[in-house]
């Protein structure tokens, strides 16, 4: 990170109420590959003017998870229990989450206050958030991998930071080849794999009249069309405004697709989903990500060449 945007970010953060942001960081799905990664995130996150607090431990990684069930509760509940700590930061994605939704105490998670923030399978627990308390999320960056790169995004930090500490915030992106429409309703949604798992449960929210967002990465185009037409088969999308797709990348096309590729699966969207099908949003598994806020209200404003997404009225570092 260039050190003007270093700087910005510590004076962002300061401006919160004058001391430093405190963030658990909690390993509640998979573990990190390199523990020396972990470290160098934590210095970069240091060197942004924040406090962290590792609740994770590696030494304590189970099989393919960053703990034991039992361990990875306690660390969510420690983090949400401590009363320095602002934001919960998840370690990583990779799966597990699924494993604890049962055992979760939701209502202590929410009343905790904090701010929780990730992305991927950390998804399962901002859905049940929303579903059993009502209660927002960010899906937003994750220590691994966009915190311990060695030239971070300055697109990640800047759209992270302001979303986090104001009540209100607005991203734009140019996208070609989408509809024109303004629709206003509430923000969900996260990582498509996930989505279609909860599809069934209790841990999938019923929103109305909302505004979904997804993305994915390792999953072919023709796995993405089977995921959002399981949302449809299920009545999920009946019920939205308008469908958002981010990031699918990391795929391999083959010669058996026959042209089968991303674009012609949105093509068939689009022609076959109830609601309008919008792309190109800065959302995702790659290195530059917007900031969103699942739960919020939010404002979706379409045009030929781009949109607008602006959120308002959700919890922030803002005391």
């Amino acid at each position: 990170m260039n050190a003007e945007l270093n700087q910005a970010v510590r004076m962002l953060n300061a401006s919160v109420d004058g001391s430093p942001i405190v963030i658990g960081l909690v390993a509640a799905s998979g573990y990190a590959v390199n523990p020396d990664a972990v470290a160098h995130g934590i210095e970069n996150l240091q060197a942004q003017g924040c406090i962290v607090k590792n609740f994770s431990d590696p030494e304590r990684k189970f099989q393919r998870f960053g703990a034991t069930d039992e361990e990875r509760i306690a660390q969510l509940y420690a983090a949400a229990k401590d009363p320095e700590v602002d934001i919960v930061l998840a370690l990583r994605g990779g799966y597990g989450l699924t494993r604890l939704l049962p055992e979760l105490d939701f209502k202590l998670l929410a009343d905790s206050g904090k701010l929780f923030v990730g992305h991927s399978d950390f998804t399962a627990l901002q859905m049940g958030l929303l579903a059993h308390r009502g209660v927002g999320s960010f899906s937003g960056p994750m220590l691994c991998d966009d915190f311990v790169r060695e030239e971070l995004s300055a697109y990640t930090l800047n759209s992270f930071w302001r979303c986090i500490s104001q009540s209100e915030y607005t991203l734009t992106a140019q996208a070609a080849g989408n509809p024109e429409l303004e629709v206003s309703g509430t923000l969900w949604g996260g990582n498509l794999a996930m989505l279609a798992h909860l599809v069934g449960s209790s841990y999938l929210p019923r929103v109305e009249g909302g505004i979904l967002f997804v993305e994915d990465v390792n999953e072919h185009p023709y796995r993405v069309e089977r995921m959002v037409l399981q949302l449809l088969h299920a009545g999920v999308l009946d019920s939205q405004q308008a469908l958002l797709l981010g990031d699918f990348s990391a795929y391999r096309l083959t010669d058996y697709d026959n042209g089968y590729d991303f674009e012609q699966m949105v093509a068939y969207l689009r022609t076959h989903l109830p609601i309008p099908v919008l792309t190109g949003l800065p959302f995702g598994h790659g290195r530059d990500k917007a900031t969103l806020v699942v739960g919020a209200q939010a404002t979706l404003h379409s045009q030929a060449d781009g949109f607008s997404l602006s959120m308002q009225g959700y919890p922030s570092l803002k005391r």
